[in-house]
């Protein structure tokens, strides 16, 4: 099938979505997290290709985002399921006024219509963007990369087989068979098509469909997000939280790339902080990329190199961190707003006042204090789970959940009036 028939069979079903009540979104959502653990000897198998076919030509820590487990599946069935139990927000009134004539003006928030999705080696994408899709009252159109397309498609299809369950349109989600850049491009300049373009991956994509994109666009996911040591933090907290935002997951969005402390305690917090992330770690040590008094403090260790022009600019996703150390929180503050993408940034302090001044300066769509970075996450965050990290501003910020896949329209309630 062409991408312009997916696109045309969405448009058709859009309507069919905006009419469905709550009760018919929630019984389909939970049909198809039925259908998910249904079929899951099916999704595994046909994920188990995509890990074969991805070997060699991808990087381990993104092998482990393409890799489903039965646990995984399991849990992208919850996340339909806590979808389906969150309030429908299509439908509500946000303002209402009446003028002194009687004529009454209500703000209702409604679906946007198609919304496209183009992401790379997550699977669970495929499940958490229709969840949400549906349950906002959109049609969706996902565009998997080429090497989660295989589990893509088999997690779509168990997704489909059960909105026909309930007897609903099998369109209302639809996967792109086109896995070239073509089809990305054509989802991009789809005008009249698409309402909302969402991509969610690397810095190529993003920043493709952000230049190219004929069709609203919202840019999503790049994450260089840093951790700022103040001098007043306790070093256990510090310690536990960078290894957290590092190493759980480091192929994520959420995930520390940098690393800034404070230099009343750089000589003693660094070794410490070398010990848990490369001492410590024998299976996965972290590779540091010191800046210059980071490098004096740390000298000439095992996985430690001097940082390039380049690498506080870069999201490694990867077991790699950049570190440096900066004479105090200004100028914490100063680096963050010269080089954070605008995704999470955190500040570890006991000292309240650091920690309001860091909250007001730093300017980013989620700002932590003593908390790890690994927490911005829609299903950390109560949407169930999230269609992207939004790093803009307008429209949508921070996780997108089910409120960011609406707009609204005014309703105008009169009796005859005129003007």
């Amino acid at each position: 099938m062409t991408t312009m028939l997916t696109l045309k069979k969405a448009v058709d079903a859009k309507t069919e979505a905006a009419m469905l009540t709550t009760g018919q979104k929630n019984q389909a959502l939970n049909a198809m997290a039925d259908a998910l653990e249904e079929q899951t000897a099916i999704i595994l198998e046909a994920n188990e290709q995509d890990m074969q076919a991805a070997k060699g030509i991808i990087s381990e820590v993104m092998l482990d985002r393409l890799r489903l487990t039965g646990e995984r599946i399991a849990s992208m069935a919850k996340g339909l399921r806590d979808v389906a139990a969150l309030p429908d927000p299509v439908g509500n009134v946000l303002e209402t006024f009446t003028r002194a004539d009687g004529l009454k003006i209500s703000k209702v928030s409604v679906p946007l219509g198609v919304v496209a999705i183009i992401y790379e080696s997550r699977p669970n994408v495929t499940s958490d963007a229709a969840a949400l899709c549906l349950k906002s009252g959109n049609s969706c159109v996902l565009r998997a990369g080429k090497e989660a397309h295989k589990s893509a498609l088999a997690i779509t299809e168990a997704m489909r087989s059960g909105l026909a369950r309930c007897g609903l349109n099998e369109n209302l989600i639809n996967l792109v068979e086109d896995t070239s850049r073509h089809s990305a491009e054509a989802l991009m300049t789809a005008v009249g098509y698409v309402d909302l373009l969402i991509p969610r991956g690397g810095a190529g994509l993003i920043n493709a469909c952000v230049q190219n994109a004929r069709v609203p666009c919202i840019q999503t996911g790049t994450g260089i997000c840093h951790i700022y040591v103040d001098k007043s933090a306790r070093f256990d907290m510090a310690e536990k939280i960078i290894v957290n935002a590092k190493c759980s997951r480091p192929s994520v969005c959420n995930a520390m790339e940098v690393c800034l402390v404070h230099e009343d305690i750089a000589e003693e917090f660094l070794p410490l902080l070398y010990r848990a992330l490369v001492e410590d770690r024998k299976e996965h040590p972290v590779i540091l990329k010191l800046g210059e008094r980071a490098r004096e403090i740390l000298g000439d260790r095992f996985n430690c190199v001097d940082a390039g022009k380049d690498d506080f600019d870069t999201e490694f996703l990867d077991y790699v961190m950049a570190v440096r150390v900066v004479p105090n929180i200004q100028e914490a503050i100063k680096h963050i707003s010269e080089h954070s993408t605008g995704h999470s940034d955190c500040i570890v302090t006991e000292d309240e006042a650091d920690a309001e001044l860091f909250v007001r300066m730093v300017d980013s769509a989620a700002v932590y204090v003593n908390a790890s970075t690994r927490f911005t996450d829609g299903g950390e965050f109560g949407l169930g789970c999230e269609m992207g990290i939004s790093t803009q501003k307008l429209h949508a910020r921070g996780p997108m959940g089910l409120r960011e896949l609406t707009t609204y329209k005014y309703v105008v309630r009169g009796a005859g009036n005129i003007r």
